[in-house]
């Protein structure tokens, strides 16, 4: 990956918990535990999520840096739903700390050098996972969970409704 893919990629990364906010901004409760026709995760799981799931990446990426060839542990997401109470703890304190753990990361991202970007270690579900793949997942995750919430909005609003 060269540097400018990099930076772009880094840049969508530290714009994902604005464009979650903006999704969410002024929901009632009505609409963020809106559980989709397709049986998938409300807003406000789908905010828990992404808050968990933050966290847990900006240890992976810890550990792709700090450790040599180590081992990234994957998890089951709706065990985690489950146990971790997704569909009844209020979401402000999950969207703060996905901000939060976005904004502590990024800063790593800014200085790492190309020795850093070649780090690598084993998923245990996918393989080789290294920096660079790392960045890929997740500059992309909060924009597609953004996506994710919008549609389950239009499905609750239904189709004579405005968008947010």
């Amino acid at each position: 990956m060269d540097g400018a893919r990099r930076d772009e990629l880094i840049t969508r990364y530290r714009e994902g918990p604005a464009v979650v906010e903006h999704v969410v901004a002024g929901l009632a409760d009505e609409e963020l535990d809106h559980v989709p026709a397709d049986g998938g995760w409300s807003a406000r799981a789908v905010i828990h999520h992404l808050a968990d799931s933050e966290m847990m990446s900006a240890a992976r990426l810890r550990l792709l840096l700090a450790e040599d060839a180590p081992v990234i542990q994957g998890y089951d997401e709706e065990e985690l739903a489950r146990r971790l109470h997704y569909e009844t703890r209020p979401p402000g304190p999950s969207l703060a700390a996905l901000r939060a753990t976005r904004e502590s990361t990024a800063a790593i991202l800014d200085v790492l050098s190309e020795e850093d970007w070649g780090r690598s270690g084993a998923h245990t579900e996918g393989g080789d996972y290294s920096v660079e793949t790392w960045l890929e997942i997740y500059a992309e995750h909060a924009h597609d969970h953004a996506g994710q919430i919008e549609r389950a909005l239009a499905e609750a609003r239904g189709p004579d409704s405005a968008s947010p």
